[in-house]
């Protein structure tokens, strides 16, 4: 038997087995590998505690929208407080949110293959060197927009006058910028990805973040659990939200869990799985209110 199986045996939702009977946990998920996978961890550790969960995928900015509107109950994951915090802040102009857990901290980069010399490609305003531009690829390839490293990556490119030396940023799915990377690297081009960790692309290859002295980048954000505080206390006892809060992965997890669906061929909850199994003290120091409620103090849970 499992750990899994264990836990289930323990009736760690009192007796909420009963999945039919719990309610509906609405989960939005912003639309990228590394969050669906993250957020399939969160699903399986609330399956666990015999909730009903319903995921649905939508980009950055109309993920915080269906937030505010109620047409989600929580948001996997949202990074705090720079990259998505405009977007929460429109969220508390309507309700009351609360962060829980720490998926791990991730942070915008711009990089360049480890090929590329560092000693002429270092800071950002390198590329504006007349031979670094001879080499380097002009299309920036990035993902798409309301991404923090969307925005990020339009104004360094007004700010450091790339759009005015010939470069060209593009807004694309993340399937656009891994291909336009990996393209590049395949014939040893020189050329510039807007990336962030965790990633997977990180651990196939080496990339060197290019210094930010304007620093546009902004900072090392928390990528959390975001919920409608009023909705969490409807659905969740407080020992089962000491559970969300307890969730603590980091961006080597989720970068290898990343890497299982983008290059070992797992579906997002294959992935979960397969490495909650293999990781089982992590559920049980997560589980440990529902083990053993006296853990919990008051304060902890105090909505």
């Amino acid at each position: 038997m499992n750990l899994i199986d264990d836990l289930q045996q323990k009736q760690l939702c009192n007796g909420q087995h009963a999945h039919h009977h719990a309610p509906l946990i609405r989960l939005g998920v912003t639309d990228l590998s590394f969050h669906r996978v993250t957020a399939a961890v969160v699903a399986q550790v609330m399956h666990l505690m015999g909730k009903r969960v319903e995921l649905s995928y939508a980009l950055h900015e109309a993920n915080f929208n269906r937030l505010k509107l109620g047409q989600i109950d929580l948001l996997c994951s949202a990074w705090l407080p720079h990259s998505h915090g405009v977007y929460r802040q429109e969220v508390e102009t309507q309700v009351t949110t609360r962060e829980l857990g720490l998926h791990y901290e991730p942070y915008a980069l711009w990089g360049v293959p480890d090929y590329v010399p560092e000693d002429a490609v270092s800071r950002i305003e390198d590329l504006l060197k007349p031979e670094v531009k001879q080499r380097m690829r002009p299309i920036i390839q990035g993902i798409g927009e309301g991404a923090g490293i969307t925005r990020f990556s339009k104004n360094i490119m007004e700010q450091y006058g790339l759009t005015a030396a010939g470069y060209q940023f593009r807004t694309g799915t993340q399937a656009d910028c891994v291909a336009a990377f990996e393209s590049a690297v395949s014939v040893r081009d020189w050329v510039i990805v807007p990336l962030w960790h965790p990633q997977f692309l990180h651990h196939q290859y080496g990339i060197r973040d290019l210094q930010d002295p304007k620093g546009l980048l902004g900072g090392k954000d928390k990528a959390v659990l975001l919920a409608r505080e009023r909705e969490l206390a409807i659905n969740f006892s407080p020992e089962q939200i000491q559970v969300l809060d307890n969730i603590v992965l980091s961006n080597q997890i989720v970068a290898e869990l990343d890497y299982a669906v983008n290059r070992q061929g797992m579906t997002e909850d294959e992935a979960a799985a397969n490495w909650l199994a293999v990781n089982p003290s992590h559920l049980t120091t997560w589980l440990a209110p529902l083990l053993n409620p006296t853990n919990v103090t008051s304060q902890e849970v105090t909505l």
